[in-house]
């Protein structure tokens, strides 16, 4: 039951998260491997967590909404556009102020979006030169920090994500740089301490979010999963109840042995005496082999039905009812000596 939680994402500090999953299917993977000693039975569990993992998250919502700063500075930004920007979040022209670990998180969930162009505003040229290579299928343009203004001034959408302790962006600066004049703009701040001053919702058609807007964005998805874990929880316990089904089936593998040789056993005997009687009719050894046959599919067909229903039977009460009866029905454990020292005696006579 804890693995199926672990791999439903149900116990992470981000209930849903999917980083979670891949490590759950890694182990099963090398379980699988050579070299690897996960057993019969531990494999199957960890197959079952995947499928298990993979199952809620399809059937539920409980990875669905943002749940970081950076996802939700990308949700409230694309929910956001019509509204403040008059303009479809696909067709808006996006900058970033900065270029550290909250950037890159930044344009990893733009790019799960579709994002083909962004322009970074740094201080160097370095850390924007790697994201180019960590993202080549995303168009980045980089420009110096000399060119902010001209970048906000040609943007719909500027993120700020730097370490500057003072407001990169606010109303006088924005006035001095000629950016006051009504052009619709929305700038998203996600740092902290924050970069954009809240004085620039003074100016006409600018609209500025912080990461306090971001936080209740966070919460309201992070409440929306907490609802989700209930139905979550019922599928995982489906799940688990299908490992524990199967694992209990394993018990009937003994008394399943056990009925084929006591039959087999049977079998051979019968064919030996048949076999003996047939010596004067000069069969040929393909009909021999016929015969043979004739014998294996009478005794495969007789005991198919109660293996089956050993097989299907789901609660380990009625398992163990089914076993005792089957052992009772073919004496199975009395004459299970005997079947073995008849096996032997057929090998050492072929």
């Amino acid at each position: 039951w804890h693995i199926m939680r672990v791999a439903g994402g149900l116990d992470s500090l981000i209930v849903g998260e999917g980083q979670i999953l891949s490590q759950v299917r890694q182990c099963h993977l090398h379980s699988i491997e050579e070299d690897g000693c996960g057993g019969k039975v531990l494999s199957r569990m960890l197959n079952n967590a995947v499928a298990a993992g993979k199952r809620v998250r399809s059937e539920t919502a409980i990875s669905k909404g943002s749940v970081s700063i950076s996802s939700a500075a990308v949700e409230l930004s694309e929910m956001l556009s019509q509204q403040d920007l008059n303009l479809p979040f696909s067709e808006a022209r996006l900058a970033v102020v900065g270029a550290g670990k909250m950037t890159r998180l930044l344009i990893t969930h733009l790019a799960s979006r579709g994002l083909e162009k962004i322009t970074i505003v740094n201080r160097s040229l370095g850390r924007p030169q790697e994201l180019q290579e960590q993202f080549p299928d995303v168009d980045i343009e980089i420009k110096l920090m000399d060119d902010l203004w001209d970048v906000v001034g040609r943007s719909d959408i500027v993120y700020t994500a730097t370490s500057c302790v003072d407001y990169v962006i606010d109303e006088q600066k924005m006035e001095e740089n000629g950016l006051a004049s009504g052009r619709p703009i929305m700038l998203v701040d996600i740092a902290v301490p924050r970069n954009v001053g809240e004085d620039c919702n003074n100016i006409p058609n600018v609209v500025a979010y912080n990461v306090d807007d971001l936080k209740a964005v966070v919460a309201k998805n992070t409440a929306m999963r907490q609802r989700e874990m209930v139905e979550a929880e019922h599928l995982l316990r489906e799940e688990a109840g299908q490992f524990v089904a199967w694992r209990e089936s394993l018990s009937a593998i003994p008394t399943i042995n056990q009925l084929r040789e006591r039959a087999n056993s049977y079998r051979e005997e019968e064919l030996d005496k048949c076999t003996r009687k047939l010596a004067n009719a000069n069969l040929s050894e393909k009909e021999l082999e016929a015969v043979e046959r004739l014998s294996r599919g009478i005794v495969n067909k007789l005991l198919h039905g109660p293996m089956a229903h050993l097989r299907k039977t789901d609660s380990i009460e009625d398992k163990q009812t089914t076993l005792k009866e089957l052992n009772a029905m073919f004496r199975l454990e009395e004459e299970h000596g005997r079947g073995r020292k008849t096996n032997g005696a057929a090998r050492r006579r072929s």
